[in-house]
């Protein structure tokens, strides 16, 4: 009975004391922490100054070969670029050079991707299909409302519904 009796009285004084205590050895623990990590790490310094060149000799390295890697790629989109350029001068002189011949231009210029792919000859593609039969009679027109059939549309009556004071 006598705990019981101890635990009624000062329970909650029991609760948060140990909350309190928790708390407080959470924060000292992590700045002790905090502490000791820095000293190990000023030691670590102090001790081996070769290995922080090194970390930095490799550091400067690697930075040196990812800016000759975008150097190289900057210099093929460049003459990726230049590619381009003369190939578009060289569609317009030819294109220029088509129509002071009196020829159709458009046929002519043809991009590179469209000479290079092999498809289907051109006898077919221009081939109509004139054998087909039209879907509907020649006199149909939708907005005639004749020759529908049964469905026919009638729009209401304009005005105020029928009811009410007249």
């Amino acid at each position: 009975m006598m705990v019981g009796s101890l635990l009624a009285t000062y329970g909650w004084y029991i609760v948060f004391s140990c909350i309190l205590l928790y708390v407080v050895f959470q924060k000292l623990s992590a700045r002790l922490r905090a502490l000791r990590q820095r000293q190990l790490d000023r030691a670590a310094a102090a001790v081996e100054p070769d290995v922080v060149v090194k970390r930095q000799e490799a550091l400067a390295a690697a930075r040196l070969k990812m800016q000759e890697e975008l150097n190289a790629q900057v210099e093929k989109h460049k003459e990726k670029l230049k590619q381009l350029e003369e190939e578009k001068r060289r569609q317009k002189i030819e294109m220029w050079d088509s129509m002071q011949e009196g020829k159709s231009y458009k046929g002519n210029a043809k991009k590179p991707q469209e000479e290079d792919s092999p498809g289907p000859s051109t006898s077919s593609v221009l081939k109509r299909k004139s054998d087909r039969k039209p879907l509907r009679g020649g006199g149909y027109n939708p907005l005639s409302g004749e020759g529908g059939g049964a469905c026919s549309w009638r729009p209401g009556r304009r005005g105020p519904s029928s009811g009410g004071c007249g």
